[in-house]
């Protein structure tokens, strides 16, 4: 057996965060934000990635992300690669790999369109704070479409220079996704740079674009079968988030897609732990050093996971503090 394979171990950990209170996925409330870290060590190298399928959001449960993980660790420690089915594990896994080759650059991009919740009066003066270029994200369809309208409104109307990211989930039929537009006014609506899926089908979401001049962005589109990267009128972005979406590999053959079509590709968390969060910052600095990526997710969380994000004072969690499911 070559010697380099005799200098390779592995470990894989489970974590369980408390969420912050009141955070709802896809109407279900969420407590804990579960998931698993690997360790991948070669002579003095070290490569660590993230295994964190979001509920409500990845067809592959924890359990089936374990096995699968355990299986590739197993292939791994045998000198064999083999792209796992299951995106959250393909993407921990690649991510370990490409920081144990130097693959992986250590730049990283920290800045953020902020989430936007809370007192509008508040977010308000905070938006009116934002050096650069002032870009935020709204999630909107958990409440009326009206009231997400007036909102919506409000913010463009009272800070003329923000730009506004919004998040609909599908989560609209055409009516109420009508009703939403008709309380923005149309002079405000460029500054919408997209809204992301705002009603149940892609051909609803084309015809309310072009209707209304909200430009839109594919998110869940991106992980279906059928979905082909392509321009098309209304549509500026698509959404990546590599949990759901597989390898490094298949993030850039997306974002190379979108690059050659004119679209923009924004990099976005799936509620990873302080480690995934700042492996996507170095992935958004590397694959896409132009666009704002969406990875404003840790202050739904009450604790961080061995890498600090930066400025971030919420308590870190070291190895020693981690289960252990695994080792070899």
């Amino acid at each position: 057996m070559p010697s380099a394979i005799k200098t390779r171990s592995a470990i894989l950990y489970r974590y369980s965060l408390p969420m912050e209170a009141g955070v709802v996925l896809r109407n279900q409330r969420l407590k804990t934000r579960d998931g698993l870290i690997l360790c991948l060590s070669e002579g003095d190298r070290q490569g660590w990635g993230e295994v964190s399928p979001l509920p409500g959001f990845s067809n592959e449960t924890l359990e089936q992300a374990q096995t699968d993980a355990l299986e590739q660790l197993a292939l791994w420690l045998n000198n064999t690669v083999q792209e796992s089915s299951l995106p959250s594990v393909a993407f921990g896994i690649s991510c370990a790999l490409a920081e144990l080759d130097g693959a992986l650059p250590l730049q990283a991009n920290y800045h953020h369109a902020p989430l936007c919740h809370g007192d509008p009066d508040e977010l308000i003066e905070r938006l009116s704070d934002l050096s650069g270029e002032k870009i935020a994200k709204v999630k909107v369809g958990l409440y009326e479409a009206v009231r997400d309208g007036l909102v919506v409104n409000t913010l463009l109307e009272a800070v003329p220079d923000l730009k506004l990211r919004l998040d609909a989930n599908r989560s609209w039929t055409r009516a109420k996704a009508d009703g939403f537009a008709k309380y923005v006014n149309p002079s405000h609506r460029a500054r919408i740079e997209f809204l992301e899926e705002p009603c149940k089908t892609r051909d609803e979401s084309r015809a309310f674009s072009q209707e209304t001049g909200i430009a839109i962005a594919w998110d869940e589109s991106v992980r279906e079968a059928d979905f082909v990267v392509q321009a098309e009128l209304g549509v500026s972005a698509i959404i990546i988030k590599p949990t759901l979406v597989g390898s490094l590999s298949r993030c850039r053959e997306l974002i190379e897609q979108a690059q050659q079509v004119g679209l923009k590709a924004v990099i976005s968390s799936s509620i990873e732990s302080s480690l995934g969060l700042t492996q996507l910052a170095r992935i958004a600095e590397w694959m896409t050093p132009k666009c704002l990526p969406g990875l404003d997710t840790l202050s739904l969380m009450q604790a961080q996971v061995i890498r600090q994000w930066p400025d971030s004072t919420l308590p870190m969690l070291s190895e020693s503090e981690l289960d252990v499911v695994w080792r070899s």
